[in-house]
């Protein structure tokens, strides 16, 4: 009954643990990696890039991707060495 006993503690711990590790993976590590997908796909639907400092620059997009919006968001954006047309 002891050895019994012994496994079902080890497997509450392991679930424990399992469960920790996921909770801190989407507490803390998903943001950054959904933000980081977010900002590469505003980057690459991006127009109208402005004040560019040599690492990144100011430009707009679009959620829908359509580059006539009423409203266009700003992201910063790598400096790419150039500038897009508006």
């Amino acid at each position: 009954m002891k050895e019994a006993t012994g496994e079902l503690n080890m497997t509450v711990i392991t679930v424990v643990a399992i469960a920790a590790v996921a909770a801190f993976f989407y507490a803390f590590v998903w943001p950054n990696i959904k933000n980081t997908i977010n900002r590469n796909t505003w980057c690459s639907q991006s127009f109208g890039c402005e004040d560019c400092n040599g690492k990144t620059c100011t430009c707009y997009y679009c959620e829908d991707g359509d580059t006539d919006c009423a409203t266009p968001k700003s992201v910063a954006c790598p400096d790419q060495g150039t500038e897009s047309e508006t």
